[in-house]
């Protein structure tokens, strides 16, 4: 029998974990083996269907990290454990682990950029032998819009982590924020200058984040010397079909969901959407 790549498949939800006002993370029963920096297309019928990273990913299960921002999303945040969404995937390229291992890493990922990280983070946090260094530079608009804050807290332990907002919330301070955390106020790219480099050669760089940021922010480590090879990014945008098809993901001649969603610097920089 001819399998049918856009027939989706019932995941239950097992857990539904709240981060912020507007982003949950849904655990879903899931047999799927995705790499680090995939999606996948989540559908609830009747309403719609959207692409949402993988957050992260264990045996028998997946999670993503889902924010309410429009019709879908809505809808999912309705359900409960014990209700159903409906998946199609794993889709597009992930993260080129092996090409980070005995390497200085550096992860900077803004606002819900860090969830498409969260696995990364979690596969080198079990085995923090395979870096040489690892550190996490993180921005979010105010302290209520921290994701992951007890992950954050358990990373600190082990790699560096920093957290800067963009603005104070109504309470007018950070401690709402992972007490270990380096916490500080203003844009992503205020953290780099201060990230010690001892080797260049040994600098591996993942961002994630908004188009804006991640141009930046990239800028600002080419500044500090590092190769546009020894950079990764990730786009979102608009992969409505994950295989190809539909083209609403097209950027010239390069589909995002088969290509991507992750890229190579030397091959993200020629992407000017």
């Amino acid at each position: 029998m001819v399998k049918n790549n856009y027939l989706p498949f019932k995941a239950r939800i097992l857990a539904k974990y709240q981060q912020t006002e507007l982003d949950w993370t849904y655990r879903l029963e899931c047999q799927a083996e995705p790499v680090s920096g995939q999606f996948m297309e989540v559908s609830l019928p009747g309403v719609g269907e959207c692409p949402i990273s993988i957050s992260d990913f264990g045996e028998g299960y997946i999670e993503m990290t889902i924010r309410r921002v429009g019709k879908v999303t809505e809808g999912i945040d309705k359900l409960a454990p014990g209700d159903y969404l409906f998946l199609r995937g794993p889709y597009g390229n992930g993260f080129p682990l092996e090409s980070f291992y005995d390497k200085h890493l550096i992860i900077a990922a803004g606002g819900t950029g860090l969830a498409p990280v969260k696995s990364v983070i979690n596969h080198f946090y079990a085995q923090p032998e395979l870096l040489k260094r690892c550190e996490i530079l993180t921005g979010f608009k105010t302290p209520t819009d921290v994701l992951f804050k007890s992950d954050l807290e358990k990373w600190s332990q082990t790699f560096r982590v920093e957290v800067t907002v963009d603005k104070l919330d109504e309470f007018g301070n950070l401690e709402v924020i992972a007490d270990s955390c380096t916490r500080r106020t203003g844009l992503i790219t205020s953290l780099i200058p201060d990230v010690q480099i001892p080797s260049l050669e040994d600098v591996r760089v993942i961002i994630v984040g908004p188009p804006v940021m991640m141009k930046f922010t990239a800028q600002e480590f080419l500044c500090r010397g590092l190769a546009k090879e020894n950079i990764w990014v990730s786009f979102e945008r608009k992969m409505s079909c994950g295989l190809g098809k539909c083209g609403h993901c097209k950027i010239d001649e390069t589909y995002v969901c088969l290509e991507g969603p992750v890229f190579n610097f030397t091959k993200a920089q020629t992407l000017l959407d």
